[in-house]
């Protein structure tokens, strides 16, 4: 998954190992535009080393859990899935010096972006998956994610389409497994659907939200009624995502959920 651009193609692929993984459906863009010659070498020189461990179905077939306390030095793990451009995952890595954040984006082009904004900034604090945010939480250890995030996801506005959004069971449950209890999850979206179907699928997941439905809520009115979720968190950092919203009048919600 990956945050949203309304304006991008969107496709459907498939990955699997004959002999060892299952078939997933992808659905998304793993490519956009040309990569410049730097972005190039920011992928070539750098990705591999921020990898999060042996998460591929190539390098790790058995699916043995990865060795948190080593890779991340002991401290506490975050989770951001669809980083897009970096903005978020980056402020919070500064902001939050003694806290390691993986970081999910299949989005070659978004990678890029982050791995640029890591050279410039130095930070040491970000693991790197350019893939399937399922294959990671395949090897995730039970309960070993302290927070994560879900932050302007694919939209998938389609009603057949619905069931590729990464608020349904296939993905929550095994989010839920790798969340420590009491874990924070937080979700921004700026469409009211995504909202319903988040609304109605978290909680069956094993998650509790830290917010009320205010009454009669309407989730086909792209600016419905206002709720305890239109507060963004304390640190929150707006990103070109919310941004785009924003300036095309759409308005963002903010959910916040606990892992029971």
């Amino acid at each position: 998954m990956t945050q949203h651009d309304d304006t991008a193609p969107r496709g459907e692929t498939s990955h699997s190992d004959p002999n060892t993984a299952p078939w997933r459906n992808f659905y998304g863009r793993r490519n956009g535009k040309t990569l410049n010659k730097a972005q190039r070498a920011y992928l070539r020189e750098d990705l591999a080393q921020l990898s999060p461990g042996a998460v591929s179905w190539a390098e790790n077939p058995d699916r043995v859990p990865l060795d948190m306390a080593t890779r991340f030095h002991g401290k506490p793990v975050w989770l951001e899935v669809g980083f897009g451009g970096g903005e978020h995952i980056v402020h919070m890595a500064s902001t939050y010096p003694g806290v390691e954040i993986i970081g999910c984006e299949p989005y070659v082009n978004g990678v890029a972006m982050l791995l640029g904004k890591l050279r410039r900034t130095q930070l040491r604090s970000i693991a790197v998956h350019p893939g399937d945010a399922r294959d990671l939480m395949d090897v995730l250890p039970e309960g070993s994610i302290d927070k994560a995030f879900l932050l302007y996801p694919d939209p998938w506005p389609k009603s057949k389409h619905h069931r590729r959004r990464f608020v349904t069971q296939e993905h929550l449950e095994p989010l839920h497994r790798a969340l420590k209890p009491g874990a924070e999850f937080r979700v921004a979206t700026d469409i009211p659907d995504y909202v319903r179907q988040a609304v109605e699928e978290i909680p069956k997941a094993g998650f509790a939200p830290q917010f009320e439905v205010p009454p009669a809520f309407d989730f086909d009115d792209p600016q419905p009624t206002h709720g305890d979720w239109d507060a963004p968190w304390e640190d929150w950092l707006s990103t070109r995502y919310e941004q785009k919203a924003l300036r095309e009048g759409r308005k963002p919600h903010y959910l916040t959920y606990r892992r029971v």
